[in-house]
């Protein structure tokens, strides 16, 4: 058991860092495609189907590039599609949700003081969120509701909010963000596989066929484009969010969600703006900051709740490691060494809250977070920092030996 820990550890690892790979690829794409289609100049020679055209000069090179409307007159030979880099994505954040929230359901998904389900059903939820999101998402874009796009994306605002405070009446803080923003993420990924991606292989299925393509593909995907423009920010705030209690374990959490939103939309505003040659609409950044500044203050007046990391009673693997012999000892080194930090008030100037929320004052506490505990400081010598508290080598090993007598 404690090798597959260490191999666990290094597969976690390894898929987050598959997962940013993959999401730089397909956020650096979406942004070039969104500036270049903005801030196209109408064609100089006017030939049939092109839209528009940019010159472009990067890496010692100049890019001449036109964009059809519709499509071209015939196919090209040779056709990149932009597809993998989303579908990766999506795939390797649906892994990383299974490798930490799933496997780890007991520690980081459910929080009985919110809502004391087992963790099955909580798994259940996460996953029936996911498809119902995406579906219910899909229909009121199809409907006549979604024939204007004002309309339909204020409407979708008011859902995420409410999925917002909904998700944070079921889970735990840190796993209420992930999952609005693992469900915003599937809406993006479902874009492009379910809408984009079809609807222009219609168009080339057309044009192989000698069809004259129907341009209301194109409209349709560009919709969904769109949308995915305004997401891809908060998405990203969402998914970083999980490192800083002060976002996701405070009182009006589900309020800090919506707000963020809003700020991926300024953000957006002003680079779509410049980019179109709208102008430079600077009110967006002072909008942003506004709102960054009100997000500040409910994290203050919200305060991170220890009852984050803390369940009323130890079961599961909690109670194994609380049993395991060893763990006397190690409840004495970790409050000597990390509770001066680790507390629901930390004594150690300069600190506010707990670090990352993690609360280490209790034997309960320190049980529930034994797998942590071990591979910062047992496996690592990430913790205490800079060794401030002057953990002895002796120490980690009688860590790491608790850890190993509770996993046979």
């Amino acid at each position: 058991m404690y090798d597959f820990v260490v191999l666990g550890e290094w597969l976690e690892f390894a898929v987050r860092w598959t997962h940013v790979i993959t999401a730089i690829a397909w956020i650096g794409s979406s942004f070039y495609f969104i500036a270049l289609d903005l801030g196209l100049f109408p064609s100089t020679d006017r030939r049939a189907g092109v839209h528009g055209e940019a010159w472009q000069v990067h890496g010692g090179g100049f890019y001449f590039i036109q964009k059809y409307m519709v499509a071209p007159a015939r196919m090209p030979d040779e056709l990149t599609w932009f597809k993998w880099e989303s579908y990766s994505t999506w795939l390797t954040g649906f892994a990383m949700l299974i490798l930490v929230y799933y496997v780890g359901a007991e520690f980081y998904l459910v929080d009985p003081e919110v809502l004391d389900i087992p963790t099955w059903q909580a798994i259940l939820i996460s996953l029936g969120s996911l498809i119902f999101g995406w579906f219910a998402y899909d229909l009121i874009c199809k409907s006549r509701f979604g024939d204007d796009n004002r309309r339909l994306m204020v409407a979708l605002y008011i859902i995420l909010v409410g999925l917002a405070w909904a998700y944070t009446q079921v889970f735990s803080g840190r796993a209420a963000f992930l999952h609005l923003g693992a469900l915003t993420a599937t809406i993006m990924s479902g874009n492009v596989f379910m809408t984009i991606i079809p609807n222009q292989k219609i168009v080339t299925a057309d044009l192989i066929a000698q069809r004259t393509p129907d341009p209301k593909f194109g409209k349709i995907a560009k919709q969904r484009s769109t949308h995915n423009n305004y997401l891809t920010l908060p998405v990203i705030f969402l998914m970083l969010s999980n490192h800083y209690p002060l976002a996701f374990a405070t009182e009006y959490n589900w309020i800090i969600a919506s707000i963020v939103f809003l700020m991926g939309v300024t953000i957006r505003h002003y680079f779509n703006s410049v980019h179109a040659r709208k102008g430079n609409p600077h009110w967006t950044w002072a909008a942003t900051v506004i709102l960054f500044l009100v997000i500040v203050w409910l994290s203050a007046i919200g305060a991170p709740r220890a009852a984050e990391t803390e369940a009323a009673e130890l079961k599961g693997a909690a109670l194994r490691y609380a049993s395991a012999d060893g763990f006397e000892e190690v409840t004495w080194i970790v409050q000597g060494r990390c509770s001066m930090c680790h507390a629901a008030e930390p004594v150690w100037d300069g600190l506010y809250w707990p670090p990352k929320g993690v609360v280490l004052e209790t034997a309960e506490q320190i049980a529930k977070e034994a797998r942590r505990i071990t591979v910062q400081a047992g496996l690592s010598h990430a913790m205490p920092p800079a060794n401030l508290s002057y953990m002895e080598p002796a120490e980690r090993e009688a860590i790491v030996a608790w850890f190993r007598a509770a996993n046979g």
